[in-house]
């Protein structure tokens, strides 16, 4: 690594002990930055790599809750707001067990660049807590999300902080979180929150948006090599929100998506997985993927553990969780014909995953430019909470089809520019960087 870069990330490392996750986010935007730093000398001049990894404010807080048996249950809670050089700080809330500080920061950090490469006004932040929705009833879920708010609601506001859902945290636990913003600050604040219902506030496309936007990024990939979704076998990883919609898109562009997954496991249907069914089980029925086998036991099987990854595919799209598709699975889908892999999930694909594809020419989407529609549309949401307006599906979605193009065009063209055609994470990390570093060296050492 550069010397300049070198000495940064050493301070990142001292400074964030532990933080595997986080450290991982800081080298791979690093690889990419020397000829920025080239190119722009004063970047450093004005220490905007340190500052950058630095979030401007980190938030840890004691989540007490009362379960349904009258015993009190205490979870951390986070928020980490990262970067506001291009407007409010923007970011989900993860629910889940695996929830710590360092999955936040990096969380946090992708979505700074993620948020740049939108062309929208927002800032990069993240947030959770180690609370596991899995198994809790309706009641608690309400309890938690109104005592997470209690203490997060004075962090918040459409010109400071706009939290959104993220895995665990669906429209039911975004309900709960802005009824009791509501309720405390005696405020109808719509644009406090994005992910809301459409009936108070959300946005149309909302829901979709994120695996919508994966599909949309992946298909300009491949109209680079004259070739679309049509007739493409597809992977997809994951059987929440953004794994449903992408294999939805897909499927209505031409291709056959074949698996679908969750921590138990996965299915193979090899006449193309029926969404209808799997969001019956795992949208209303909160049931496990295996449930989808049973029901069409004449052309799908489930796989008990193991790895989506071992199913031959030409497009594989991890949708699931970070790190999930490893070197060893890399190398598979390249001895399996893969042409494409865009990521649904943030950093699905270790590094060293990465670098398989990269070596075998593989068309590979990074996270922070192939899933950023969900944000994008967040920002609409927004938008259209502003104005006090309500935009029709297919307008918003022609929107987030403009935005996914232009992130498309944005990454292609940067890495151009600075030498690394056809290498989507080096444009999409330059690119984010160098709009955010633009507005941080304007607005002064703060």
């Amino acid at each position: 690594m550069d010397t300049r870069l070198e000495a940064v990330r050493s301070i990142v490392l001292d400074r964030n002990p532990g933080e595997g996750e986080f450290h991982q986010a800081v080298d791979e935007v690093f690889a990419s930055l020397v000829a920025v730093l080239d190119k722009h000398p004063e970047f450093a001049e004005a220490s905007i790599l340190e500052r950058i990894c630095e979030p401007e404010r980190q938030i840890i807080f004691r989540v007490p809750w009362v379960d349904d048996t009258g015993k009190v249950q205490i979870n951390r809670g986070f928020r980490v707001e990262f970067n506001s050089a291009l407007g409010p700080f923007k970011g989900g809330l993860r629910f889940h067990p695996s929830v710590y500080q360092g999955i936040i920061k990096f969380l946090g950090f992708e979505q700074i660049f993620k948020n740049a490469l939108t062309g929208m006004p927002i800032g990069g932040g993240k947030g959770g807590a180690d609370f596991d929705p899995r198994g809790r009833s309706e009641g608690e879920i309400m309890r938690f999300c109104q005592s997470f708010m209690t203490e997060l609601y004075r962090h918040l506001g459409e010109y400071t902080d706009v939290p959104a859902g993220d895995i665990g945290v669906g429209g039911r636990e975004i309900g709960f979180l802005f009824g009791q913003y509501k309720r405390i600050t005696n405020r109808y604040e719509s644009g406090v929150l994005t992910g809301k219902g459409t009936s108070w506030g959300g946005s149309l496309v909302r829901p979709e948006a994120t695996g919508y936007g994966t599909v949309l990024f992946t298909q300009e990939m491949l109209r680079t090599r004259k070739q679309t979704f049509d007739g493409q076998r597809v992977a997809v990883s994951g059987s929440g929100n953004v794994a449903l919609h992408a294999i939805v898109k897909a499927q209505e562009l031409g291709a056959k998506v074949v698996t679908a997954s969750d921590s138990s496991g996965f299915v193979v249907d090899e006449a193309g997985i029926d969404v209808d069914l799997l969001s019956q089980i795992k949208e209303v029925e909160r049931g496990r993927i295996g449930e989808y086998a049973e029901r069409r036991q004449e052309t799908a099987k489930f796989v008990d553990g193991g790895s989506v990854w071992d199913v031959d595919a030409t497009v594989a799209l991890p949708c699931a969780t970070q790190n999930e598709l490893l070197e060893e699975d890399a190398v598979k889908l390249v001895k399996s014909g893969v042409t494409a892999v865009a990521e649904g999930a943030n950093m699905p694909c270790t590094s060293k995953a990465a670098d398989v594809f990269h070596d075998a020419g593989v068309l590979f989407g990074p996270g922070k430019a192939a899933n950023a529609g969900g944000v994008a549309t967040s920002a609409l949401e927004m938008q259209q909470n502003a104005s006090r307006d309500s935009w029709t599906f297919e307008y918003t979605e022609e929107r987030l089809t403009d935005i996914m193009v232009g992130i498309h065009d944005r990454c292609a063209t940067t890495a151009d520019e600075y030498g690394q055609p056809g290498n989507y994470v080096a444009g999409a990390n330059i690119s984010g960087f160098v709009r955010v570093a633009d507005a941080m060296l304007a607005q002064g050492v703060i």
